[in-house]
């Protein structure tokens, strides 16, 4: 599989190397040059397929040619010791991406990156430096799948006073190999720091650099498969039942979500953008996916760009969601090289969602179907009953991405629906202290603490 820049076409790199560097040479992001087809037997089977399985027919031709057949097995099967249950929630499915050891969907894309840059690096002596900025959850997952990996440091950016104190701990509670610092401005300062850094030659001839944002495409690459086995599932009317981190009150509860034979509608809580850009990869390569729902907080870029076909980047606001507060999001323009304007319309949708609506939402539906939800999953079924209420969505199944567990925003959770349950990862969590340095939002000043890491 080739790759190529979202700049430039003839920019073109193996796998290995557009994981590794992140970024293009022109400053682009690397795009698979053509999206493969599941095979038959794979697109009919998705519904009873192993989480395990489905996640090798998924990424096996990304990688094809540079990961061994046994040897990506083996990264698949390190990395995803949990899965994506979709469970019945009232009248729609929840995908719950929070099973991992962070609580969070970028466990995914976190772990399985990290197994795959320790094989693709095996043999080499000069360390490598990853870089990452977060608006909370990314920097949680990226240190975690990184920690203790050999050869690998990773330095998180995130914007001070804008994580929730648990994710504050995730990100710079574990040391090691691990260090964080806490930029005085947005998330969208600390992504323009990172891809500074990833630009500036002097700096590249000291260390060697790589990214773990959504901006690398071996980030988006795993995400693809907890779409493909949803979206099966929901085809197949197959449904999980709930697991430890399932934050409902009681049992699973009676449903209409389940209905078999139609691709499902799947609803995603966007900011950046990634995990949207993964799903229509995976809808591209045969998973039963009719549509999308982008729905994102009052940072409403990509919707504003569907509805009028102008994109407008503009300066992040923050808000109770605040992993999706992006004002200019990195993957739209990934999205914008596989899709013109017209076709985007056709299959996402686009939706946003105040704090105040946001709010009304966990508290309604912890009151209606005994469930937790977090501020970003809210944004999504939010979205979702305003688009039903707009009669937007066609009939069939229709999935929330439940991006987060509800433990990890319950200063935003509790007051409105009382203390979620805490799964053991986040309790170990909060035990952790925090230790981070701080620094202004200008690249001097990040650089300059960059180099007392080397």
């Amino acid at each position: 599989m080739q790759y190529y820049s979202t700049r430039n076409k003839n920019e073109k790199a193996g796998f290995a190397i557009a994981a590794l560097t992140g970024l293009a040479p022109d400053g682009g992001l690397f795009v698979p040059g053509e999206i493969p087809q599941y095979p038959a037997h794979v697109r009919s089977s998705l519904g009873a397929m192993d989480f395990c399985d489905i996640a090798f027919e998924t990424i096996k031709p990304f990688v094809q040619g540079e990961i061994p057949d046994s040897a990506l097995d083996d990264i698949i099967r390190s990395a995803f010791t949990f899965t994506a249950p979709l469970v019945p929630v009232a009248d729609r499915f929840a995908v719950e991406l929070f099973h991992g050891p962070t609580a969070a969907f970028k466990d995914f894309g976190a772990r399985f990156m990290a197994r795959a840059f320790s094989y693709l690096r095996r043999g080499e002596e000069r360390p490598l430096r990853i870089l990452v900025a977060t608006s909370g959850d990314t920097g949680g997952a990226v240190a975690d799948g990184f920690f203790g990996v050999e050869g690998i440091s990773v330095t998180v950016l995130y914007p001070k006073g804008r994580v929730t104190p648990l994710q504050e701990r995730q990100i710079a509670g574990l040391g090691k190999n691990i260090s964080a610092i806490a930029v005085e401005g947005s998330f969208d300062d600390c992504q323009r720091l990172v891809k500074a850094a990833l630009a500036d030659n002097d700096l590249k001839k000291r260390m060697t650099l790589s990214s773990a944002n959504s901006i690398n495409i071996s980030r988006l690459i795993p995400q693809m498969v907890y779409y493909s086995a949803a979206a099966g599932r929901a085809f197949a009317g197959r449904v999980d039942m709930d697991g430890e981190a399932t934050p409902r009150v009681k049992g699973v509860a009676p449903s209409a979500a389940a209905k078999s034979g139609l691709p499902v509608t799947l609803c995603v809580p966007s900011g950046n953008f990634g995990n949207l850009t993964a799903g229509l990869y995976a809808m591209k390569m045969g998973a039963p996916v009719t549509r999308f729902i982008a729905a994102t907080n009052i940072n409403k870029t990509v919707p504003d760009y569907l509805d009028s076909g102008e994109y407008l980047a503009r300066v992040s606001q923050a808000t109770i969601s605040n992993a999706m507060d992006v004002g200019a999001p990195s993957n739209y323009e990934r999205m914008a090289a596989h899709f013109s304007w017209e076709e985007m319309r056709r299959i996402i949708l686009g939706v946003s969602v105040s704090d105040e609506e946001t709010r009304e939402t966990i508290v309604r539906v912890h009151k209606d179907a005994d469930y937790f939800i977090d501020p970003h999953s809210a944004v999504g079924w939010k979205g979702v009953d305003k688009l039903r209420a707009e009669n937007k969505i066609e009939n069939g199944a229709v999935g929330i991405l439940c991006t987060a567990h509800p433990a990890k925003f319950s200063e935003v959770v509790r007051p409105l629906a009382g203390e979620p349950p805490v799964p053991s990862s986040l309790a170990l969590a909060m035990e952790r202290t925090v230790n981070a340095a701080t620094i202004p939002a200008e690249v001097s000043a990040f650089i300059e603490t960059l180099n007392t890491y080397n």
